[in-house]
């Protein structure tokens, strides 16, 4: 299929908002809406991805399924969603971020709709496990908003801005669940299907709003060259494992939260979901600060105490699960999806200021300064999908490594110790590639900066 004519109502011809000028007569206009409107897709769009979280708690025996089962279950979506975030990313480019936008909403009807129909007792665990990995089209509309967001910002605000349309869409994890309690708790756990009534109309509201008020950028290329590119650059592997310990966290713990505290704790579907929600929440919301943080300090440094402080954390869930302490487990745990939530920013918005430095390099070699700009958006783009979805794979391998410990143990330390190994990791990791000899090269970032700033 021939991507589609750059021109039309819909389509913006000249984009740069790292002209200042540029950026306070329209673009920053221009950049809010389509933000916003795309906060509001995604934010549906991790609400039907993180589904299956909810649903589980509607399965009673009736359902016949064990833990394991349902650990599977949950683990499923998140695979799929860990996927197509590469062909989500590649589609902004080739159709358009608000082409784009419309078709990925639109698609959420179909999971929803579907498990709709199958959510009762007796339905084979093969057509749950089949529906639910429909439902990772909503994990790939994560990479296509963050990707699309990434071009309409400038460089100074980028953090913020990447931060709120993630942070934005994380909390459909926590509405999701918030509605699922909510109906538990007025017509009991035999009423799912009041979550697909809820759902369907404001996913045509999502595709509704993108395709009458979102903008495509002709300036933005293919990405398929800039993801072959930045797959070169030993960056994209090391900031893909990081964002594995920071949003594999988040969407991992957010699937798996409400059956560890049934089955290592013995709480009912109800009391489950009057605190799962509460992890979700506050991770999403404060995912914004993180890259917030990172614009003002330093994105590495960031992501380097957080991954000290969810390894902290971890600690606490294990000492916790050996005193079988309900209130101490349930810190802990919140702790990591609080911690997590900013490591998630702060490690996104490190992502576009590595090819920054780049291109402050190529500006001083010799090359145009739009024309490096441009290129460093293209790339930091194209590794935002990849790390998106590497990052998301983390979702999955948190579920099976709870998956195997529940069905070793009855518990799920096992797969808390392998956590906090992996949070040691990632910390060496971030230290030693962004912080060791960060003094000079911060100096010479300024120096590269000032020289840019003449030449323009």
């Amino acid at each position: 299929m021939s991507a589609p004519t750059r021109s039309g109502k819909r389509w913006i011809e000249h984009w740069d908002p790292d002209d200042e000028t540029f950026w306070e007569n329209s673009g920053r206009r221009i950049a809010r809406r389509n933000l916003w409107i795309s906060i509001f897709s995604e934010h549906i769009g991790f609400s039907i991805w993180t589904l299956w979280s909810v649903l589980v708690l509607f399965m009673g025996p009736e359902y016949g399924l064990s833990a394991a089962d349902k650990f599977l279950l949950v683990s499923t979506p998140s695979l799929v969603g860990a996927f197509l975030r590469i062909p989500y990313t590649l589609a902004v480019a080739r159709f358009g971020g608000r082409n784009w936008t419309v078709v990925s909403a639109a698609l959420l009807l179909i999971p929803t709709i579907l498990a709709g129909i199958v959510m009762q007792p007796g339905t084979p665990l093969w057509v749950f496990l089949l529906v639910a990995a429909i439902g990772g089209v909503g994990g790939g509309n994560f990479a296509s908003s963050m990707t699309n967001i990434n071009s309409f910002f400038p460089e100074r605000l980028k953090g913020a801005a990447l931060g709120l349309n993630a942070g934005g869409g994380n909390l459909g994890v926590a509405a999701i669940q918030v509605v699922g309690l909510v109906v538990i708790s007025t017509a009991g756990p035999n009423a799912p299907q009041i979550l697909f009534f809820l759902y369907i109309p404001l996913i045509v509201v999502a595709v509704a709003s993108a395709a009458l008020y979102m903008d495509n950028l002709a300036g933005v290329s293919r990405e398929g060259n800039a993801m072959r590119e930045v797959l070169k650059d030993r960056h994209s592997y090391v900031m893909s494992f990081l964002y594995i310990g920071t949003f594999g966290s988040f969407i991992g713990y957010s699937f798996a939260f409400g059956l560890v505290l049934q089955n290592q704790f013995d709480r009912t579907p109800l009391q489950a979901a009057q605190v799962t929600f509460v992890g979700a929440l506050l991770g999403s919301a404060i995912r914004p600060v993180g890259g917030w943080l990172a614009d003002r300090i330093n994105g590495a440094s960031v992501t380097l105490w957080t991954f000290l402080g969810m390894a902290a954390g971890t600690v606490v869930c294990i000492v916790a699960s050996n005193a079988d302490s309900l209130a101490l487990f349930t810190t802990g745990f919140i702790a990591l999806f609080v911690l997590s939530g900013i490591g998630n920013g702060s490690t996104y918005k490190m992502i576009p200021g590595i090819f920054h430095r780049q291109a402050l390099e190529a500006i001083e070699a010799g090359e145009p300064r739009q024309q490096a700009l441009a290129h460093a958006r293209r790339l930091s783009g194209a590794l935002i999908g990849v790390a998106g979805a590497v990052g998301a794979v983390g979702g999955l391998l948190i579920n099976l490594a709870f998956r195997e410990s529940f069905a070793a143990t009855g518990g799920g330390v096992p797969a808390f110790v392998s956590f906090l190994v992996f949070y040691g990791v990632c910390f060496v990791v971030t230290w030693a590639v962004y912080l060791r000899g960060a003094g000079a090269r911060a100096a010479r970032a300024k120096k590269q900066a000032a020289l840019a700033g003449a030449g323009a």
